[in-house]
């Protein structure tokens, strides 16, 4: 318990919940079987209120995805069914189902009036329904309503990238869900195991009754679960309490519950509230910047060449977990913003306090991590967008929302390997759903709201995050890392003009932590990390990464898909809940309230975490099939996979460490689509115009003027121009340049 837990050692694919620990019944099977089909499901109620609403507007979009045709050509999976049901079940609890089951399909589980398919087995994921917040809590009214209609969006978007996923590889899939299906979903969850019938109803031995169910039939070969026996109703006890075989604990699930739900499940209460980030930060000296000098962006109109430009269009295809995610999170683009609800009281909406309160607890029941708000700087608005045309900011607040990109998931991975951009585009696709029902509920409460998500941003989320006190920033650059969940996250902002009370940045003693650590840049595949000390970089004190050099690796990485290798080594990366080890959460706990220690506890713990081992891949936690998408056919690795562990020998010294600065005025033309390749040679160079931040504050006392790098490369005169291809399979070139009405930007204030 000091060092490690049973958690470690608990295969992924069996989940959070000890469902094999329950006694089982094959008998159920045929009473299950001989059950008469069920007739037609009644029509739906119309859901009530502003968050019901959103949540059955989102659940319809992603049920059209539910079914499709498979690859023409079949994955190289395994022959061994039980390994494939590691896949396919650990990519249920990776996208947040709680609890998967599998079970044959009988012909009496399809509705009486259906036209039955082929499909032999069912893939059955249990949601759990989300706490309805406190009396006095502005939220209560909102989400009451709308608990089953939330779990059953969740369910249906888990169940439809199950079936993507599946299809890719080749064969039959097809999701039910509720609104959309032709199953009886309430039988298959008895022969899959997560049920018992009790009445007319079902129970789940661990949540009761409160819960949404979704199928995937599919014509894939898998092994079966045997239905719970009667008793497993009895399940809990000590044994439950305490986290059997590794599962989570009763009592930190009891914990996380008894905390108010604006509360996330990590104690951010505690934290040191500061002012001012604790980097330095030149507000008036930070240039606004166009999306079109983002390097992702770039990549994609060609400015790093030909093989970077072809791999942007593919890298987030490039792997079945991450097709699966793809295509209902581009359906999420158009639903980001909207019609203000024009009959709407904005008067019952008056307390920022309340507001902020009622923001959050929704954020927490539709799936996020970690919130925070705060009021959004002009420099935190793009120039321009990825269309060169010019964005005039429009809301006053941003509610910044933190996705875990998952522990146990990262500990099984080197970083870089095939399950890598899978991570970030589950956390890209759940934030675009939190942030774009929290948006459309705030539009229907007649407030202006508009969802910013990896695909389509009009604010960069880095100055957003560490406004809204959700981290620090780290060495691993343009990263923010927070005390609880270290740098493993990915965010989404929601901007809006309600009234909202702003949160403070943090202070955690990151810098000296970071200061005082190299391993993310010891680690780095690509040596883009700095071994140096913080410099200023337009306006922002930062261990400022090669960002060209960590670009072209995550886009070009033929041994796996894009790169995470960074977060996984941090050694703030860990469990810090009642289920981690003690020495870390007491490591944690001395970290955030006992500052005066670091100069003692960061050498120790930074030698430590590398003799413990962490950052190598514990292989108990690998669920994935290492599989590649070329010409839309899954195949081997056509060049291996990544298998790394660590690298403790690898030094470079900081003076030797050639690394390119792109400064404002080395940026492309933002209204001018057309390539602009980069001066790498020109970069390294101006490596000279950096200064420290102790020289930046001298100058600033002594009234010195901005530099001229900082000013950004003008726009073009005459508007948006070039004639660059950008469309493609690429996530990011379906959202950009929609031609979003930026000039009426300011009417939304």
């Amino acid at each position: 318990m000091l060092l490690k837990t049973a958690a470690d050692k608990r295969p992924y694919h069996l989940g959070t919940y000890p469902l094999e620990t329950l006694p089982r019944d094959e008998a159920v099977i045929a009473l299950e079987c001989a059950r008469a089909p069920l007739a037609g499901r009644a029509g739906e109620e119309a859901p009530q209120g502003p968050l019901a609403r959103a949540a059955r507007t989102y659940r319809d979009t992603f049920a059209g995805h539910a079914a499709g045709d498979p690859a023409p050509v079949r994955a190289p999976v395994p022959d061994d069914l039980a390994r494939r049901a590691v896949d396919i079940k650990g990519y249920g609890y990776f996208l947040n189902a709680d609890q998967v089951g599998i079970c044959q399909m009988p012909a009496s589980a399809w509705l009486a009036e259906a036209e039955p398919d082929t499909h032999g087995h069912a893939i059955v994921l249990l949601i759990a329904h989300g706490r309805v917040p406190e009396e006095g809590n502005p939220a209560r009214a909102l989400a009451a309503p709308a608990i089953g209609e939330t779990a059953d969006m969740r369910a249906t978007e888990i169940a439809v990238c199950v079936a993507r996923h599946i299809r890719v590889m080749g064969f039959s899939a097809t999701a039910h869900a509720a609104g959309c299906g032709q199953v009886d979903r309430d039988r298959l969850a008895v022969l899959a195991g997560l049920c018992v019938r009790d009445g007319a109803t079902l129970r789940n031995p661990f949540v009761g009754r409160g819960f949404s169910l979704a199928v995937v039939t599919t014509g894939y070969e898998l092994p079966h679960d045997l239905p719970l026996a009667a008793t497993a109703l009895k399940a809990g006890g000590l044994g439950y309490w305490l986290g059997v075989n590794g599962a989570t604990s009763g009592r930190e699930r009891g914990r996380r519950a008894a905390r108010p739900t604006h509360l996330s499940a990590y104690p951010m209460e505690t934290v040191k509230r500061v002012e001012r980030p604790t980097t330095l930060i030149l507000d008036d000296e930070i240039p606004r910047v166009p999306k079109r000098a983002a390097f992702f962006e770039r990549a994609l109109r060609g400015d790093l060449g030909a093989k970077a430009q072809r791999e942007r269009n593919r890298f987030a295809f490039k792997q079945p977990h991450t097709y699966g995610i793809l295509g209902p999170m581009r359906d999420l683009v158009p639903m980001q913003d909207g019609e203000v609800g024009k009959d709407a009281d904005t008067s019952l909406y008056g307390d920022p306090e309340a507001n902020s309160r009622a923001l959050k607890s929704l954020s927490y029941l539709l799936g996020s991590d970690l919130t925070g708000i705060c009021e959004i700087p002009s420099y935190a608005w793009y120039s321009h967008n990825s269309a060169g045309e010019e964005i005039v900011p429009y809301h006053r607040y941003a509610v910044v929302m933190l996705t875990d990109q998952e522990y146990d998931t990262m500990e099984g991975a080197s970083g870089d390997d095939w399950i890598s951009g899978a991570q970030s585009m589950r956390a890209y696709l759940r934030g675009a759903e939190i942030a774009g029902i929290m948006a459309d509920v705030i539009r229907q409460l007649g407030f202006p709201a508009r969802a910013q998500t990896n695909v389509d941003s009009d604010v960069l989320q880095l100055p957003l995050t560490l406004w809204s006190g959700l981290g620090e920033l780290s060495r691993i650059g343009e990263l923010v890392l927070n005390p609880f969940v270290g740098p493993r996250f990915k965010s989404v902002v929601l901007t809006t003009d309600m009234p909202l009370q702003v949160d403070k940045p943090i202070d955690f003693g990151l810098q000296y932590f970071c200061n005082h650590c190299w391993k993310c840049a010891r680690e780095c595949p690509c040596d883009a990390i700095p071994w140096g000390n913080s410099v200023m970089f337009n306006g922002y004190e930062m261990f400022k990464i090669d960002a060209e050099r960590c670009a072209r690796y995550r886009l070009t990485n033929s041994k796996g898909s894009a790169c995470g290798r960074c977060m996984k080594m941090c050694p703030l990366n860990k469990v810090v809940t009642a289920d981690g080890p003690l020495l870390q959460r007491m490591a944690s706990w001395c970290g955030i309230h006992a500052r005066w220690l670091k100069p003692l506890l960061v050498p120790i713990a930074v030698k430590l975490d590398d003799w413990l081992g962490h950052g190598t891949r514990n292989a108990v936690k690998k669920w994935w099939l290492d599989l590649e998408i070329v010409d839309n056919i899954c195949v081997d690795p056509v060049a291996g996979t990544n298998e790394r562990d660590l690298n403790l020998d690898h030094r470079i010294e900081a003076d030797k460490q050639k690394m390119a600065y792109y400064f404002a005025s080395m940026m492309p033309v933002p209204n001018d689509v057309d390539p602009q390749p980069v001066d790498r040679k020109a970069a390294l160079a101006a490596a000279s115009l950096l200064e420290t931040p102790a020289e930046a504050r001298a100058r600033k006392a002594a009234g010195g003027a901005r530099p001229a790098h900082y000013v950004p490369t003008p726009p073009a005169p005459g508007g948006p121009r070039g004639t660059a291809d950008a469309s493609g399979p690429s996530i990011y070139s379906q959202a950009g340049g929609t031609g979003r009405k930026p000039a009426a930007a300011a009417g939304k204030k």
